[in-house]
């Protein structure tokens, strides 16, 4: 289609644009250039597209077709340029489009294999070589004597072989010296309430990074293994080696537990560096009849991304029971697992203040077992509870998970829980 440029009509050829220039735009009064008068006889012809005078009509249409091959032209390049246009942003679209993806692709690879070092799942061996490596790079840099590297080696592979942890990174008698600080000491604390006796596990060259769940699990297996009331989940046990840890896990799994957490894991803990969390304390203690409780303290209820929710709750688990006007109570409770995203820890008891604060006390795996022995010192100083007290304000993470011991599971009640774990779900606070 052909528009005409004066008055805006379309026609479908350019012999009609041409018919239609010289019939509808030709009959306009023309006053002649010569001799100024309109009644002129000269012949003269006004070009309808740019005014031209032409005094012969056949010279006025090679003017007119002049001017219409000129349009035609214009238009025809300005379609080829459009179409050129049109391609060339195609093709820069699809390569943006592809690079793009490209990009994409390579972050996510490169964010799962961050995820898998992050959580032990990027086969680079397990608590074993690690152990093996961290000490080699000390005997390297003269920080160890390479008998003292042999000595360690052989005591290492003893203990993976009996499956039992050696206790080299052990600190016991802690809550009996709290106690007796307590009793004479501590003159802002209004009463204090202190789990059962637990010893402190510290992380260790083998699992340095990554092994806090672990070692959380075993400071609560020391407290049960000295607490009659579960002689029978952990008759003839002894706290294991993280190895063996791990093998208990991956056996309550064969057994049923928690199919989706053993799924996201591979079904496999041996032999890596995985991190472990609430859930698979959880998984493991009901494998040994111990009924436990998972609460998800799943965001703040407190001003500044507090958790007083928290702390209130676990003074209700320890203050239920004994004597209140006691200022030192030792309950009969198990400490209990505090989980949060990257790390863990084991609260073994609270401190109500004579202003009404609250404190926790926690017992954290990479707190070195040094700092913890000056805990067993008769002349124990307030400094010396810094690294356990744990106030309101110094627990700001999104979310917190705690793993509460409750009693003994009889076998029916453990079949019932393995069934219930085949969907994960824990109690949720607010």
């Amino acid at each position: 289609m052909l528009s005409c440029d004066i008055c805006g009509e379309t026609v479908t050829s350019e012999p009609d644009m041409k018919a239609h220039l010289l019939i509808v735009h030709m009959e306009s009064e023309v006053i002649c250039p010569f001799c100024k008068l309109s009644d002129c006889d000269q012949s003269l012809y006004n070009c309808p597209m740019c005014g031209l005078i032409c005094t012969n009509y056949h010279i006025l249409q090679e003017h007119v077709d002049l001017h219409l091959e000129e349009s035609s032209f214009g238009q025809g390049m300005d379609r080829v340029q459009c179409s050129r246009d049109l391609e060339l942003a195609h093709q820069l679209q699809e390569e943006e489009d592809r690079r793009g993806k490209s990009e994409e692709s390579r972050q996510e690879i490169e964010e799962f294999q961050k995820l898998q070092r992050q959580y032990g799942l990027d086969n680079s061996g397990g608590y074993k070589q690690q152990q093996l490596r961290n000490m080699e790079r000390e005997v390297n840099r003269g920080r160890m004597h390479p008998s003292e590297f042999h000595r360690r080696k052989a005591d290492m592979m003893e203990s993976l072989a009996i499956g039992i942890d050696d206790g080299k990174t052990k600190t016991s008698g802690i809550i009996e010296a709290l106690y007796r600080y307590y009793q004479n000491a501590a003159p802002d604390v209004r009463r204090v309430w202190l789990s059962t006796v637990v010893d402190h596990f510290q992380s260790s060259f083998g699992d340095r990074g990554w092994g806090c769940g672990y070692r959380n699990f075993q400071m609560l297996l020391s407290s049960l293994l000295q607490n009659d009331a579960y002689d029978d989940c952990v008759k003839g046990m002894s706290v294991p080696c993280i190895p063996k840890i791990q093998s208990m896990i991956e056996d309550a799994w064969k057994e049923g537990f928690d199919p989706q957490g053993a799924s996201q894991l591979n079904n496999r803990l041996q032999g890596t560096k995985a991190w472990i969390g609430a859930c698979e304390v959880y998984t493991l203690l009901t494998s040994l009849r111990v009924k436990c409780h998972i609460v998800d303290f799943h965001k703040s209820t407190g001003p500044l991304g507090t958790h007083p929710r928290l702390f209130e709750w676990i003074l209700n688990y320890y203050s239920s029971e004994g004597e209140r006007s006691q200022k030192v109570v030792c309950t009969s409770k198990p400490p209990i697992y505090l989980q949060h995203q990257g790390h863990s820890r084991t609260v073994v008891g609270i401190e109500e203040r004579k202003n009404r604060t609250l404190c926790l006390l926690i017992f954290d795996p990479g707190c070195p077992s040094r700092e913890m022995q000056k805990l067993l010192k008769q002349d124990m100083e307030a400094s010396n509870l810094k690294q356990l007290r744990k106030f309101v304000g110094n627990l700001k993470h999104k979310q917190y998970q705690i793993v509460s011991i409750e009693g003994v599971l009889t076998s029916e009640e453990k079949v019932a829980r393995r069934q219930a774990s085949q969907v994960f779900t824990a109690e949720k606070i607010p």
